[in-house]
């Protein structure tokens, strides 16, 4: 497995007063001994809706020259566009947004994306979330085909596909080994046991996320630093090693430190050597 590292965990500015672009965290990351680095798609920016293959083409040249790899690619547009919305303008937006990702990623050479697949609300009861989520990621399903990407739906705290059981039964009403899981450690943790939620979802997990939580905090306070929180992480790794496992782990630490922020990214590579027993 190799040690990838997500874009969110980077500062938005570093010590020195610079500006954190795509560069300078490719830079950083590999410093820091990542091994790859996983992009995010915003509306506006180096990396956004707007962005043409010639604009992505200039970006994996500077993974090239940084000597780093790609691993996968998320977005947080999700929160704001819902597979699962009430509003039928909001989920095309959606749809179209993970029809663009799957566009992007194959341009990046990267062979997932991370999408949340919607969302439990008071105005959205959970049944129709599931319909509607599972509606639109069946349209979503042939572009991933044609692309060759895969479409990893994430465990958040979305009050949504709260078990790994119904997780699994919802990737396999899809029917296309183009869709499953983007699976991440931390999220479990609340209601349950990160190394169940592996062995069940099995091969359908196409990438990982880590994290560690205080499960006594029990809130968004509750993520820290890897090895400082209560996830096994011994019980974890011979899951996904029982499953054949062997693609990137991608950290994902925010919010980042307010003093050296850039301090961030070494402690948390030195602690995922000891989480992969290197």
């Amino acid at each position: 497995m190799k040690k990838s590292i997500s874009y969110w965990s980077f500062p938005e500015k570093l010590t020195n007063g610079s500006k954190m672009n795509l560069k300078n965290c490719m830079e950083q990351a590999k410093k820091a001994g990542f091994e790859a680095i996983e992009l995010a798609v915003a509306e506006k920016g180096e990396l956004s809706l707007d962005s043409t293959k010639e604009d992505v083409g200039r970006i994996v040249q500077t993974a090239k020259e940084a000597g780093i790899e790609l691993s996968s690619l998320a977005t947080g547009l999700f929160w704001d566009y819902s597979l699962s919305s009430s509003s039928d303008k909001v989920r095309d937006k959606a749809r179209r947004i993970v029809k663009k990702m799957l566009e992007l990623a194959s341009y990046l050479g990267v062979d997932t994306i991370l999408v949340v697949p919607g969302a439990v609300a008071e105005v959205v009861p959970y049944d129709i979330a599931y319909k509607r989520s599972l509606e639109s990621l069946r349209e979503c399903v042939p572009t991933a085909e044609r692309y060759k990407v895969s479409i990893g739906i994430e465990n958040v705290w979305n009050k949504f596909l709260l078990s790994p059981l119904e997780m699994r039964d919802f990737i396999d009403q899809v029917e296309s080994e183009y869709l499953g899981a983007y699976f991440d450690v931390g999220n479990a943790l609340l209601t349950g046991y990160p190394e169940h939620w592996i062995r069940i979802l099995g091969k359908r997990i196409k990438k990982v996320h880590i994290k560690d939580f205080k499960v006594s905090i029990g809130n968004a306070n509750g993520f820290c630093d890897l090895l400082e929180g209560d996830v096994n992480w011994a019980e974890v790794m011979k899951a996904l090693r029982e499953i054949g496992y062997s693609d990137y782990i991608t950290a994902e630490m925010v919010p980042a430190y307010s003093q050296h922020p850039e301090a961030l990214l070494c402690n948390t590579s030195r602690s995922m050597d000891f989480i992969l027993g290197r």
